[in-house]
């Protein structure tokens, strides 16, 4: 208990709450700009910490990283540009929503889904992280690899139109990943003798391309198109807090996206950018109104961010207990617990209780803070949206070419982006979606690096993948996500065309009326010939009229 109080002590101090306070107004800065992640963020600030006293320069950090998570939804939604690659979800529904002209709403609802989930995992991180630790730990290579598929199956879900273009789109993904050297063997793969091959596509780039790029070009040629008059995206904002109504129906997707989040965080190497995307899916797969999602679903643009923030208090949980980083940001945070004199593992819990529970404060402060400040500055983020296309195409056109280069600081991460949105740009067109593209490239690493290594722990034999509980767990769900989509179309046609049959055999069964045998002469002779809309039309007065009838049969004896 004392340990405790020491702790708020130093937490609500005016120096700790100011650096926690500025640590997630950077973050929400650089999580804007698109291309600029929590990791750069987190890695352009780390040499601050030499400087802060205590467990500060860690809070800065987890400030950053919060706000940076949370900030990439903002252009994400206003201007459908992704600025972290956890927030390219938040795309789908967020910028249909915004264009209609809802934008505080669009935002509001994911400033409070992060809000929530970040909450979410922090209580998760301090009541529950030695039991989630402790399953942490019995995951190696077949445990790693069934997430990983699971992630991958959700393409068919993510896919706005066309399943099968929605396949082809991972399978882009897929490829583009195994582009370097060989994970297991260092071997090159189609990499044609270039050095920069070698090190794999940087990911940042093809995602700046594939989302914002991609929109620029869009919106030059719908300026051509229209005469050089561009219409102005509305961003008149009517509501920002979310309504009772909009809570009511959002609060069990944060609470599912946010159990998903703080699961995903204590796997090491997973990270926000996959909980993301399986939130939204498990999002749609709830939901009452799945027709919605694409279109500017309120649960659709909450699921995201949601999932997204809890990761944060997730990735501490083997970070801290077990000294694993749970993805690439805590990985830099652990550099500024070393900077302290902080050993990560079962020990720090026990030899600095003081700073353990300091962290845990700060973390929850550091949530809270990024919802004040989202909330706050809300308005000042749907300015953007009131900027002239004409001015604002040419801003993103050049954000995207600095976000690429800021990477590696190289030039060829540029060309690369503007590769990436000639591609997207074509694939557009064609109707294809850029999602299943990005979850190919984030998961394909991932999921091949860990699939080799089963098989040699194995042997060569694929039933290591169903004898260990979790991964049979993953896998099964994975197919049921898989082919779902695919099925489920084909069952409602025959099911349909069943139900067609049954009714007309019903109406002849019950009676022989001569306008009963006239309506199911010209039901027969429509659906046969298939006579278009008009044909349809009177098919379908004439069941209505036979159901009527069939009421009226129902209710007094037949004459």
């Amino acid at each position: 208990m004392n340990e405790v109080l020491a702790a708020f002590s130093v937490v609500f101090s005016f120096d700790t709450i100011a650096v926690i306070f500025l640590g997630a107004l950077a973050g929400i800065l650089i999580g804007i700009i698109p291309g600029l992640t929590a990791n750069m963020g987190i890695a352009l600030l780390l040499p601050l910490t030499y400087s802060f006293q205590g467990v500060s320069g860690i809070l800065l950090l987890l400030g950053v990283y919060c706000g940076a998570v949370y900030g990439g939804s903002i252009t994400a939604i206003l201007i459908s540009t992704p600025g972290t690659p956890a927030s390219a979800a938040t795309v789908l529904d967020g910028y249909p929503m915004a264009k209609r002209g809802e934008a505080g709403r669009a935002l509001g609802l994911p400033t409070m889904g992060s809000l929530f989930g970040g909450i979410f995992s922090t209580i998760a991180l301090i009541v529950i992280a030695p039991m989630l630790a402790t399953v942490a730990t019995g995951f190696s290579a077949p445990e790693y690899f069934a997430p990983a598929i699971f992630g991958i199956s959700i393409i068919t879900s993510v896919s706005s139109q066309s399943i099968i273009k929605g396949l082809i789109g991972g399978g882009i993904g897929l490829a583009i990943a195994t582009i370097g050297l060989d994970p297991m063997t260092s071997g090159m793969r189609f990499t044609f003798d270039s050095i920069y091959l070698m090190g794999r596509i940087s990911f940042i780039p093809v995602l700046v391309g594939l989302f914002a790029f991609s929109q620029g070009l869009l919106s030059t040629e719908e300026h051509f198109r229209e005469g050089g008059i561009m219409q102005k995206p509305v961003a008149k904002i009517t509501r920002i807090l979310p309504s009772w109504v909009d809570f009511k129906r959002c609060l069990p997707t944060w609470v599912r996206s946010s159990v998903i989040g703080a699961g995903i965080g204590t796997i090491p190497g997973v990270g926000g950018d996959i909980s993301s995307w399986i939130a939204y899916n498990e999002a749609k797969r709830w939901s009452k109104h799945p027709g919605e999602f694409g279109k500017g679903s309120p649960e659709g643009v909450s699921a995201p961010e949601a999932g997204a923030n809890a990761v944060s208090g997730g990735c501490m949980v083997p970070l801290m207990t077990l000294g694993i980083p749970g993805d690439g940001a805590t990985v830099i945070i652990m550099g500024a617990f070393l900077v302290q004199g902080l050993a990560l593992g079962p020990q720090l819990l026990t030899e600095h209780p003081v700073e353990v529970n300091t962290i845990f404060i700060g973390l929850m402060m550091a949530n809270i803070f990024m919802g004040l400040l989202g909330f706050m500055g809300m308005k000042l983020f749907v300015k953007v949206m009131d900027v002239p296309r004409t001015l604002l195409v040419p801003v993103i056109l050049l954000l995207c070419a600095v976000g690429a280069y800021t990477v590696n600081h190289s030039m060829i991460d540029v060309f690369v982006m503007m590769g990436a949105g000639l591609v997207a740009y074509i694939l557009i067109k064609l109707d294809f979606s850029m999602s299943p593209i990005v979850i190919g490239i984030i998961l394909g690493p991932l999921a091949e690096t860990n699939l080799r290594r089963s098989l040699m722990m194995s042997q060569g034999d694929l039933s290591i993948f169903f004898m260990r509980p979790v991964c049979a767990t993953f896998i099964v769900i994975a197919i049921l996500t898989l082919f779902l989509p695919i099925v489920s179309p084909m069952w409602k046609n025959w099911h349909q065309k069943t139900l067609k049959k049954s009714r007309t055999r019903r109406v002849i069964s019950q009676g022989c009326k001569p306008s009963r045998i006239i309506g199911c002469v010209v039901v027969r002779c429509y659906t046969a010939s298939g006579v278009s809309r008009r044909g349809n039309a009177l098919r379908d007065g004439v069941l209505f009229r036979i159901s009527l009838w069939q009421k009226r049969s129902s209710r007094s004896p037949m004459i």
